[in-house]
């Protein structure tokens, strides 16, 4: 194996922080799910690492994906016990809420084609690749699936 693992040569890389890209969780693309209105999937995902309803609020209404993100990793504030197991699927469904409330989002998705897609941070080994290119690339396989989904609904 070499040092650095390598992905397909049209392997698309992005950042999830990019908000002006519609795949990013810092797109103001707007979605209602679990009875409130989101402005982005980072505002949904940071909020529900929470229990308390209170906090979960003020992360919602965040300014910005950013003042979002930073609430969510607040040390201060316990965790959800279950987070690590249901992490994964919160981002799903936000993605794909997000995919079926914008079509714009969707096509944008639909529109990379069959390309390996790769949440290119240097930081984050769980969503991204990580610097060393050796990360899990999760939010990446969120996106592919919820593309395998979109078009699976489409040939219906």
């Amino acid at each position: 194996m070499p040092l650095f693992p390598t992905y397909d040569a049209d392997a698309h890389f992005f950042s999830r922080e990019d908000a002006l890209n519609p795949i990013g969780t810092f797109s103001r693309h707007a979605f209602f799910l679990d009875d409130k209105e989101w402005p982005s999937v980072e505002h949904y995902y940071q909020a529900m690492k929470f229990d308390d309803a209170q906090y979960r609020e003020r992360v919602r209404t965040a300014g910005h994906p950013k003042k979002a993100r930073r609430l969510g990793r607040n040390r201060f504030k316990k965790r959800r016990a279950d987070w690590h197991s249901v992490k994964q699927v919160v981002m799903t469904r936000a993605v794909y809420t997000k995919c079926r409330t914008h079509v714009e989002v969707a096509e944008a998705l639909l529109a990379l084609g069959e390309v390996t897609l790769v949440e290119n941070s240097s930081y984050d080994y769980h969503w991204g690749c990580g610097r060393d290119r050796r990360g899990d690339n999760h939010y990446g396989k969120v996106l592919m699936n919820v593309r395998s989904k979109l078009r699976e609904e489409a040939r219906q």
